[in-house]
């Protein structure tokens, strides 16, 4: 195998484990919020909106987190500026 093929084989394994380790942090993340606005609800059930609206504007916090892992990744699978490296004659 030449050098760019095992670069990209490198890349492609890189960017899987970028997204499965960078996604489980919001999932956790998201678990707990979930979990934690469940027990305020159980707790206080008159403060439902103003529990609700919390949450999901904190879900949305959380999952741009997750974007952004899955930007990062796409550039670095796409658009790699190590490539050009490897092109030079």
């Amino acid at each position: 195998m030449n050098d760019i093929s095992w670069f990209t084989l490198g890349s492609t394994v890189v960017v899987a484990l970028a997204i499965a380790i960078g996604v489980l942090g919001p999932a956790f993340a998201m678990g707990r919020a979930i979990s934690s606005a469940l027990d305020a609800l159980a707790r206080q059930p008159e403060a439902e909106r103003s529990i609700m609206r919390t949450l999901f504007i904190g879900l949305a916090m959380i999952e741009s987190l997750a974007i952004y892992v899955l930007v990062i990744a796409l550039i670095i699978l796409f658009r790699n500026p190590l490539l050009e490296y490897l092109l030079k004659p």
